[in-house]
């Protein structure tokens, strides 16, 4: 019984740590931090790297604690947030399959960005960083978590991303020498690939909780 219950745990660390890193992937976003602050001196553009993740993990964090309660306001069923969700991870992964991020990544950011003296909070931290995939996806990671073995795995993650994201971002030139776009890019597709498997069971495990399927 033991056995099980701490090979849940490892289990449901490992799907929340995978899930939000390979949403928020700071490896994708190496190439345009870059062209945003290539004005800047590289101490400015760690300071832009560390808001950035802070910004990423206070509007994470605030939307896992807050999950729950917007379910309730707006009379949403977790199930159904599950299936919302894992729809739009599916659409994440299938961009990412082609090395894009159009709903985290698009023009538009870009070239705010590129004119913007502080690129730290917005357009980094929000939405590249933290984007809508990443928000849905502690909703609903934190509302499947029975007690504290679940939630805190969830929180962790959260903290664990933001960590490698400040380092990969403070060291972008470098990791961007040694990776180059080629290597980049084929790193998001996996990551994609990876994240349209875990898109398919938030809705499995939606359409489990209606009633709909059945699932051994």
């Amino acid at each position: 019984m033991r056995g099980a219950f701490e090979a849940h745990i490892v289990q449901f660390t490992l799907v929340a740590l995978s899930s939000v890193f390979f949403l928020v992937d700071p490896f994708a976003i190496i190439p345009t931090f870059l062209v945003m602050t290539a004005r800047h001196d590289p101490i400015t553009r760690r300071r832009m790297a560390a808001r950035a993740c802070w910004t990423a993990f206070i509007v994470l964090t605030a939307f896992a604690f807050a999950g729950t309660a917007i379910f309730k306001i707006f009379g949403i069923t977790l199930p159904a947030f599950e299936i919302a969700g894992g729809l739009i991870l599916l659409l994440i992964g299938l961009d990412m399959m082609q090395a894009e991020r159009p709903t985290q990544e698009g023009s538009p950011e870009t070239a705010e960005g590129s004119v913007k003296d502080d690129v730290s909070i917005t357009p980094l931290g929000i939405p590249m960083l933290a984007g809508p995939g990443a928000i849905s996806t502690v909703m609903v990671l934190n509302g499947t978590a029975r007690d504290w073995s679940t939630t805190i795995p969830v929180f962790a993650a959260i903290a664990l991303t933001c960590f490698a994201s400040y380092w990969i971002l403070r060291g972008a030139e470098r990791v961007s020498q040694k990776m180059g776009q080629t290597g980049i890019r084929v790193l998001m597709r996996i990551m994609g690939l990876l994240l349209m498997a875990i898109a398919i069971q938030f809705m499995i495990n939606g359409l489990t909780n209606l009633g709909v399927i059945h699932a051994d």
